[in-house]
C-alpha cells in the first residue's frame, strides 16, 4: 500500500515505538494524529514534531475509545490508517494472590480490550476508504512468553489471534491488516518492567521498527516480525519448551 498522503492515528504516539512511527510517517508526508495518556509526553512530542496533531486519551477507558473515534471521525474525515500501538508491560508476581489479577486489569484493557474496541469503531468508516490499514503492535513475547510478565505477554499473544482472524475478515475489503512485531525495544515499556538491580535495559532502537514497518507494509508484508522476534516466533512453532526456557534465563 502507499506510504505517503494517508492520515494515521497512532494510539501510544508520544513515546517509543508510536513515536518512531510519527516521525516516519510525518517524514514520509503524511497527516499524523497521535494519543497518549500523558499530556506533558503529549506536549514533549508536538515540540518536537510540530506537524502532528496530539489528543490525551486514556485507552483503558472505553468512554475515552469512544470519544476518541468521534473526536478523529469529526475532524480527520480521510482518516485511513489505524496505529493500535498503545501498550502497558507490568512485572507480575502472581504468588501475591488475589491482589496480582488486579494489577493486570489495566494491561489488559490497554493492551487488547483497546484495540479490540478502536478495530471495531474505525472499521465501518474505514470500509468506505479507497485503501486503509489497520496495523496492530504486538510483541515478539506473545509468541515465547517471558513467565515474570504473564498479562502483557497473554495480551500479546491474544492480539496476534485477534488479528490472524481480523485479517480474514477483512480480506476481501480495502483494509489491509498488518502486524507490527517488535522484539526488545530500548523504551519507557521495557525500562518501566525491569526490577531494581537488573542489568541496564537494552533493545533495538524504537526508529529500527518505524523503519522496518513503513517497508514492509509498502511490500505489503502483513507480518512484520522486527530483528529477534523472527527468531521468538520460529522457536515457537519449531521447540516451543526450548525457546521458553531461553528466554526465561534472561
Amino acid at each position: 500500500m502507499k506510504t505517503q498522503g494517508n492520515t494515521v492515528l497512532i494510539t501510544g504516539g508520544a513515546t517509543g515505538i508510536g513515536f518512531a512511527l510519527a516521525e516516519s510517517f510525518v517524514h514520509a508526508r503524511n497527516t499524523v494524529i497521535i494519543c497518549g495518556r500523558r499530556e506533558d509526553k503529549l506536549k514533549e512530542a508536538k515540540k518536537k514534531l510540530p506537524l502532528i496533531c496530539a489528543r490525551a486519551c486514556d485507552l483503558s477507558k472505553e468512554k475515552e475509545r469512544e470519544s476518541l473515534f468521534n473526536w478523529a471521525k469529526e475532524n480527520f474525515k480521510d482518516m485511513n490508517i489505524l496505529i493500535n500501538n498503545a501498550g502497558i508491560q507490568t512485572m507480575i508476581d502472581l504468588k501475591a494472590g488475589a491482589q496480582a489479577p488486579v494489577s493486570g486489569k489495566n494491561e489488559i484493557e490497554t493492551n487488547l480490550m483497546a484495540p479490540i474496541s478502536l478495530t471495531a469503531y474505525f472499521v465501518p468508516w474505514l470500509l468506505k476508504r479507497k485503501e486503509a490499514a489497520i496495523v496492530n503492535v504486538s510483541s515478539g513475547l506473545g509468541f515465547v512468553p517471558i513467565a515474570a510478565m504473564p498479562v502483557y505477554c497473554a495480551t500479546k499473544a491474544a492480539l496476534h489471534s485477534f488479528t490472524v482472524s481480523l485479517r480474514y475478515q477483512l480480506r476481501n475489503t480495502p483494509i489491509k491488516v498488518f502486524e507490527l512485531v517488535p522484539p526488545a525495544v530500548d523504551t519507557e515499556l521495557g525500562k518501566g518492567s525491569a526490577e531494581e538491580g537488573e542489568p541496564e535495559y537494552r533493545g533495538i532502537p524504537p526508529g529500527e521498527v518505524a523503519r522496518a514497518a513503513l517497508s514492509a507494509m509498502a511490500d505489503n508484508e502483513y507480518e512484520i516480525f522486527v530483528g529477534e522476534a523472527k527468531d521468538l516466533a520460529m522457536g515457537a512453532r519449531t521447540n516451543p519448551e526450548q525457546a521458553f526456557q531461553n528466554i526465561n534465563r534472561w
